[in-house]
Formats: C-alpha cells, structure tokens, sequence
C-alpha cells in the first residue's frame, strides 16, 4: 500500500525488500491492519512522510531471512512486529525509551517502508520482534504491535490506576477501548467511557465500562459530576486527541487525580492552571515504547482478555486500499477496526 501525497495511495507492485544491515530481518506479512495513524498520513497529517513510501506499522508474520548478526530469530519462526524499532543499545533503549530509539523508533511506515505489503524489512531485529507462543491467534496478537500496549502503558505506566478508582476513558476508539479492557486488570471500582458515537459506546459496555456516555453535546462533564457527587474521578485517560477532550480530563479530575494522555494532539490546547495547580493534579503524557509486549503476550495467552471481542472488519492483504476506505468512513459505517490477512 503505497502513499502518494495527501488522499492518493494504490496497491502496486514493488521489488521484495532484502537485508541491508547485517542486523536486519525480513518477515512475511500473515496479518497486519490500518491504525488511526496511517489515516493521518493518508489526509496529509504527517507531512514529513515521504510520497511512495509504503505505510503500515502493524503485523504478524514468518521471518523469511535474517542478517548475520541477528541472534534471536532464525527463517520459519512466527513473530510480532512491534511498531516503535529499537535498536537496544543506544542511551534512550538503555533507559527503557524504545520509543525515543536514536536509531529507530517509529520508522516502519513513516521514514521507512512498512508493513501493509506481502513482505517487510525489520531493522535492529533482535530488539523488535517477539516469537510468538504455539498456537496464539494472530488476530489477537496484531492487536499487541500497537493499539493493546498504546492502552495498557497510558493506563498502567501514567494513569497508574489502582483498585477502587473511579476511571474515566474519553475516547471509545481502538486505543480507548484497550484503554478499558487493560485498566479492569486493576480492579478499579467504575470505568466511564465517553464517546459521540454510540455504535462504539455500545461495544465500550460490551466490554465492559461500567458507564457508557454519548459526548455529542459537550455535557459529559457534568454528566460525571453529577455521578461523583461533584468530586470528579481519579484517573482521566485521553485516548482521544479531539478538540476539547483534554479540557474534558481536566473538567473532570478528582484532587490529587492523575490526567494521561496517550492520543496525539493537532493542535495547542488549554491547560488550566488556574483551576488545577493546588489540587496536585499530574499530567502525563506518552507514546507507546511496546515494553508491555512481552507482559501483555502472556495475559492473552491465559486467557485473561480477550483481543477478539471488539467488532471488526476481514480482509485480504490485497483488498488494503478497501480498508483504508471502510476505516475512514464516518458514523455507523466505520468498522473499529479492519484485519487484513496475507497469503
């Protein structure tokens, strides 16, 4: 799937990739799929992306050919493509900052070619890639190369949520979904998701939430207000990235609660210092490094959640420029996310 400028893109044929350094892998995409991000790139909203590049930062696939000093993987295994490329050497990756790689980071599908194609390139493959478990349903484990971790982390790592809180997730997308499903791993007394969209608010309490709010004419803040008898909660998640719901997690915390963001933000927004400097409010912000991975791998291979759960669509890899449509749909005919299978 290749990006040509803002709103163009095709499926063409291009050369396989091969190894370029002698720690790179190539992996033969088996699933992959389209993230918020890629729609982003798509409408022109990273104009640092290269026109010809192909996107993709997601998969699952079969290791096809390793560099000599790859150590950890040999040709045939099954492994999980981690979206943010760590080279596990340099200061950031010692500090436990894959993100902030000196040498990667988020390059697949941005300042390299990614992995909606039947074959992708893997720099630094020691470091990102994981062997997945015999038997685990890939379906379930793309959901770990980005959108699971991306909630886990925002919820575990910043939200730092604790048994008996009141949560509250703005933004019933893929990432707040996660968001939900991972912060139940602590026993939290409510978790209150808030969304314009009630096709998603309705899967939010399937999986779930224990409140599901329709955000459409801005009154969701004294909506959970009036629920915390004006107290607000303690743990607000922005999984958004919308005008205004920033300003929405700060309507609505509760003193010495704790504000995450995880979702990107296009535009300057309002911090409300007037109102929140003595309350001991923290406000954390993140971008997903994947070091949930090897946590998350086991709790889907117990059993403990269940990736499948939220509605999907199925494709071929080669129906890809379908997906990207049906994904950015608006309303009802948006699926929340779309599978696309390889050969």
């Amino acid at each position: 799937m290749v990006y040509h400028g803002p709103g163009l893109k095709s499926w063409e044929e291009r050369p396989q990739p091969r190894i370029q350094e002698a720690t790179d892998a190539l992996v033969r995409i088996t699933t992959t799929t389209v993230c918020g991000t890629d729609l982003s790139i798509l409408r022109g909203g990273l104009p640092q992306v290269a026109e010809g590049r192909v996107l993709g930062h997601e998969g699952v696939g079969v290791v096809t050919a390793v560099g000599d000093d790859v150590s950890r993987f040999r040709i045939g295994d099954r492994v999980l493509i981690s979206c943010m490329t760590s080279c596990g050497h340099c200061d950031a990756c010692r500090r436990g900052l894959c993100r902030q790689c000196s040498r990667g980071g988020w390059i697949l599908g941005h300042r390299i070619d990614g992995t909606q194609a039947d074959f992708v390139r893997i720099p630094h493959a020691d470091h990102s890639l994981y062997a997945l478990p015999d038997g685990m349903d890939e379906e379930s484990a793309v959901m770990l190369s980005d959108v699971m971790p991306s909630g886990f982390e925002c919820v575990a790592l910043k939200g730092l949520v604790a048994p008996g809180d009141l949560v509250a997730v703005v933004g019933a997308g893929e990432v707040g979904l996660a968001a939900l499903l991972t912060a139940q791993f602590y026993a939290p007394a409510e978790v209150i998701v808030m969304d314009p969209d009630e096709e998603r608010l309705a899967m939010a309490r399937a999986l779930g939430a224990s409140r599901a709010l329709c955000d459409r004419a801005g009154k969701a803040a004294a909506k959970v207000l009036a629920l915390t008898r004006g107290l607000g909660v303690d743990v607000a998640i922005d999984a958004s990235g919308a005008p205004g719901s920033l300003e929405l997690c700060q309507s609505i915390i509760a003193t010495g609660g704790r504000i995450a963001n995880i979702a990107p933000q296009g535009r300057p927004v309002t911090l409300q210092m007037d109102r929140l400097w003595d309350r001991d409010i923290t406000l954390s912000t993140r971008r997903v490094d994947l070091a949930s991975i090897p946590v998350l791998l086991k709790v889907l291979r117990a059993g403990h959640v269940d990736a499948r759960r939220a509605e999907r669509h199925h494709l071929s890899l080669e129906e890809t420029a379908r997906a990207y449509d049906l994904f950015g749909a608006s309303g009802e005919a948006r699926p929340l996310k779309v599978i696309l299978s390889g050969a």
